[in-house]
Formats: structure tokens, C-alpha cells, sequence
């Protein structure tokens, strides 16, 4: 049995995507932000690379702040200089102003 190609229908308003949805659900119930600072946690070793990712013991976000401990002196005084790119980095990766301030432990 044939089937005919039966052009997409239109959506009707009260559909939604599945990333509309999920968006709807962070915002009503006020987990955008948590998710958000998750996604950069995540994101750490990828946007930053695999040299870093190996030599970063502890990553996680609390107010804002990107907290990181680093196991090479040399490499946290590096990425101390490049505060506010990382801050630029993470904050294009999950497009929206998560991370104010990244600090060293």
C-alpha cells in the first residue's frame, strides 16, 4: 500500500515546540537561572578545551560567580588574565548574563 505526501499542516496556535515547552516550563517555574549556570558548568571543558578541562578540579557556579580551583599555579595565573573573555565565553554560550565574575580557588 502506497502512502500519499500529505503536505505539513499548519500549526495551530495552542501547539508548541518541544523547546517551547521546555522554555515555558524553566520560566514558570523559576529554574531558568539554575539551568542556565548548569549549562556552563557543562560547558567548561568544551569551550575552553581538553588541556584545561584535565587540570580543573572543581567547577561550579554560586551567585554569579564562576568558581574554578585549577591544579597548575601557572595555568590559573593565565586564565586570571582572561577573566573577562571567559566571562564573555560562557555567558555566548548560553546566551544570556549568567557569570559576572570568575574566581580561583
Amino acid at each position: 500500500m502506497k502512502f500519499k505526501h500529505q503536505p505539513d499542516q499548519a500549526r495551530k496556535a495552542s501547539d508548541y515546540t518541544m523547546k517551547e515547552a521546555i522554555d515555558e516550563l524553566l520560566r514558570v517555574y523559576r529554574l531558568r537561572s539554575k539551568f542556565d549556570e548548569t549549562h556552563v558548568v557543562h560547558a567548561w571543558g568544551r569551550i575552553m578545551g581538553v588541556a584545561i578541562a584535565r587540570r580543573t578540579e572543581k567547577v561550579y557556579v554560586q551567585d554569579r560567580k564562576l568558581f574554578l580551583q585549577i591544579n597548575s599555579p601557572s595555568l590559573a595565573n593565565e586564565l586570571l588574565l582572561a577573566k573577562s573573555r571567559i566571562v564573555e565565553l560562557l555567558n555566548e554560550e548560553v546566551k544570556a548574563n549568567v557569570i559576572d565574575d570568575v574566581v580561583f580557588l
